[in-house]
């Protein structure tokens, strides 16, 4: 059954499990909000896991979480044994009847084929994979302008989604920074990464029939309006 033909035969009321694909800046977070509050469902984004982690106590810090922070404290990569691990750890949840939303994970075909197995494992059938699209260009000047606030994690942008009071964050007061990694040098590098290893996931889970490509549009609201017609249900 293609994912088209299938989302069609979806009765209403059903509990949905979605994993979030696409390029660095293609707005898979607010994406994955927006997701969570229409559907209800538990959203797992291993980049946020992996920011709440450096600030637990030892004493809260799972054998997984303890491993990933030492690489990260080194600047090493988590390898995929451990990030596959701490994902294992968190999908053992009873809140999951309500539904899952992957961001971030998984991010290379043998971590989605570990995924696979851990699903199975907890029984959690997966509906659709959400491929976010956005021109190469664009992208630069959504992750060129935004800015983050280091202590809540807030997010906002120069251009389309400024703070109330310019370079202070909404939520707490804290003045904003760019990240590392939202500047134009490692945004280059993110995205060759991205080619490189996570595009592949693409034609992975194109083959299992449960890809659904999203061309993001020139607003989160119109990316979303988008994603509900993709998944029938606009």
């Amino acid at each position: 059954m293609s994912d088209q033909s299938r989302l069609d035969s979806t009765p209403a009321g059903k509990v949905w499990n979605f994993i979030l694909l696409g390029a660095p800046g293609v707005g898979k977070g607010t994406q994955a909000e927006l997701l969570t509050k229409r559907f209800g469902a538990v959203q797992l984004s291993t980049g946020e896991v992996f920011r709440a982690a450096k600030k637990l106590p030892v004493s809260e810090q799972t054998p997984a979480i303890k491993e990933a922070i030492s690489y990260m404290q080194a600047g090493n990569l988590v390898p995929d044994s451990t990030v596959v691990a701490i994902v294992r750890e968190k999908l053992h949840c009873p809140e999951l009847h309500r539904g899952l939303l992957l961001d971030g994970f998984p991010r290379t075909v043998p971590q989605a084929e570990a995924l696979s197995d851990i699903l199975n494992t907890e029984n959690i059938p997966l509906d659709a994979v959400l491929s976010y699209e956005l021109p190469i260009e664009q992208v630069l000047e959504r992750l060129g302008g935004r800015r983050t606030c280091p202590k809540c994690g807030a997010s906002f942008h120069i251009k389309d989604r400024q703070p109330r009071v310019k370079g202070i964050c909404d939520q707490c007061g804290t003045e904003l920074i760019q990240r590392d990694d939202d500047r134009p040098e490692a945004i280059r590098v993110r995205l060759e990464t991205y080619d490189r290893k996570t595009a592949p996931l693409i034609e992975y889970y194109q083959k299992k029939g449960l890809l659904i490509r999203v061309e993001c549009g020139e607003t989160p609201q119109e990316t979303f309006a988008r994603t509900l017609q993709a998944l029938k249900l606009a």
